[in-house]
């Protein structure tokens, strides 16, 4: 079976208030345009999650928001998880194990470094220095239930962020 994995690096964040703590900074202007852009480029490639999944800081709050409303996903479904702020790419992994079978379309909507890391370890043919503000990366994950995802083939097929423009 084909299931879609999403991963979202949260759009760009206001560093206007040096005192602010990381987890509560917002998005910038910039973030706040770009978030919307690159949900309606999801909707126009018909992905249209069944599961959201995102870090509980406040930017990446604002991004999984922003890219449901795009999308048409219903914001009070998103589940918000503490544990992928910044982190490592192993928790990507136990978060997609305990997904429920019936969810065929996940976004998860994280921060760098560890999404960086996550997305080059999704396919041996893909590999990026980094995940931009904002960048999309799809892949098509071959197995008929979430807790098979590592030794599951996966094929990415998406590559974009504000700026790209073609679907690879």
């Amino acid at each position: 079976m084909q299931r879609t994995l999403v991963m979202i690096r949260h759009a760009k964040s206001s560093w206007a208030n040096p005192l602010q703590s990381d987890f509560d900074r917002p998005l910038n202007d910039r973030g706040k345009k770009d978030a919307p852009v690159m949900g309606e480029r999801l909707k126009k490639l018909n992905l249209i999650p069944d599961l959201i999944i995102s870090s509980a800081a406040k930017r990446t709050r604002q991004t999984a928001k922003s890219i449901a409303t795009a999308v048409g996903y219903n914001i009070a479904d998103i589940k918000w998880e503490e544990k992928l702020y910044h982190c490592i790419p192993s928790v990507f992994e136990e978060l997609i194990y305990e997904v429920d079978d019936s969810i065929k379309t996940i976004f998860i909507v994280a921060h760098n470094p560890g999404i960086t890391e996550f997305v080059n370890q999704m396919s041996a043919e893909f590999c990026i220095d980094n995940m931009p503000t904002c960048a999309i990366a799809g892949a098509h994950v071959y197995t008929e239930e979430w807790s098979g995802y590592s030794t599951s083939k996966k094929t990415v097929f998406l590559f974009q962020y504000p700026g790209k423009h073609d679907d690879a």
